[in-house]
């Protein structure tokens, strides 16, 4: 081990050197700062006139206090002035104060009191009160339709799986803002013979048995009516007496049957000037009224084919869905393009096949339930 008295100490700022023994009470760096001179490295100091004027300031209110720190008071020393009191506080004058004449508004003149005008009634629903007619079941069997209270037959299924998409459709087009037109159903055909009409009394014998919605079919092929004899109904006004004659209601057109749920509107008296009435201004009121009131009443026309007469194109403008019938030997493409476009006022046209002898999945609706025809 080296030991540290032996070490040789550093000589002082005057070159002697410090007696062996003498203990130095100098700390490290100032005896380095000592016997280095390093204070001639420190930065020489900034002239006065260089200095900006805040530092200046700042610069001399640090020395003065340092200045005031060190020395201390002398007690001969003359003590200092007391500082001036302060100047008495002159009274402010008070401004006058002004008086701002009030100004007088005229009274509103008084509002004469209106008399509270009752609030309009709400559209009463159109309710039929139309003689029931009796239907005989057995005509309607002899002509291949469907029977009510009957057996469940494949027919029967058929137009089951029918009305149930048209009540669907039926029911969207009301939720998208669609008004009374989503209540009404046009079944057409290009050329007649292809099934349009037992198309239209099936369907409404069908959505009859609902249990929460009625139906009313309209016999709107005014130049050849055929409804009221396949359902076995005696005749009277219709459709177009109430479009002729503004003092006719249709509703009190309207004849009932007795079987629940099922209504019929003939087709009136013929005229040819029927397209022309359909697009009378009056037509859309007419035809509102059939449906005013009662939303689960369901409207079907029984129009004339569109190839073959111009009332279905009319009628295509007052309602939400339309249905061509095609005879599955007999209906051509281009007869089914051409009555589609006329039908183009309607927005949703759907298309059924009649007369369908095959199936290519098999299937054969009535079977399940002991029908095997």
């Amino acid at each position: 081990m080296t030991e540290h008295t032996k070490i040789p100490l550093p000589t002082g700022t005057d070159g002697a050197t410090a007696a062996e023994g003498a203990p130095d009470s100098a700390t490290l760096i100032e005896r380095v700062v000592r016997n280095y001179d390093l204070v001639k490295l420190a930065p020489a100091p900034i002239p006065e006139n260089l200095i900006p004027p805040a530092k200046q300031r700042r610069r001399y209110r640090k020395a003065h206090e340092v200045e005031d720190a060190e020395v201390s008071p002398v007690a001969d020393a003359p003590s200092a002035s007391p500082p001036p009191p302060p100047a008495a506080a002159q009274p402010v004058q008070e401004r006058p104060e002004v008086v701002v004449p009030e100004v007088l508004q005229d009274a509103p003149a008084p509002v004469p009191a209106v008399a509270e005008q009752p609030a309009l009634p709400a559209a009463q629903p159109v309710q039929f009160t139309g003689k029931r007619h009796p239907v005989k079941r057995a005509h309607l069997r002899e002509q291949g339709l469907i029977v009510p209270e009957g057996s469940v037959t494949g027919l029967l299924e058929e137009f089951r799986i029918v009305k149930r998409t048209l009540l669907l459709n039926a029911s969207q087009l009301r939720q998208q803002g669609m008004g009374y037109e989503s209540q009404r159903v046009l079944i057409c055909s290009p050329h007649p013979g292809e099934g349009k009409s037992f198309t239209s009394v099936n369907l409404a014998l069908a959505i009859a048995a609902e249990k929460e919605c009625e139906v009313l079919l309209v016999d709107a092929d005014f130049a050849k009516p055929s409804i009221l004899s396949m359902l076995g109904l005696p005749g009277g006004p219709g459709l177009m007496d109430a479009l002729a004659k503004p003092d006719i209601d249709v509703a009190d057109c309207v004849i009932g049957t007795d079987i629940p749920g099922l209504w019929v509107l003939p087709a009136g008296n013929a005229t040819t000037s029927d397209t022309e009435w359909l697009s009378h201004t009056r037509a859309r009121e007419v035809l509102d009224r059939l449906v005013m009131g009662a939303p689960n009443r369901f409207v079907i026309f029984d129009s004339p084919p569109a190839l073959a007469a111009s009332p279905a194109a009319e009628l295509a403008k007052y309602v939400g869905q339309a249905v061509v019938v095609a005879r599955a030997d007999r209906t051509g493409q281009g007869a089914l393009e051409d009555a589609i476009s006329l039908l183009s006022a309607c927005p949703n046209i759907q298309l059924l096949l009649n007369a369908v002898h095959f199936s290519p999945s098999g299937r054969r609706f009535g079977s399940y339930y002991g029908y095997g025809g």
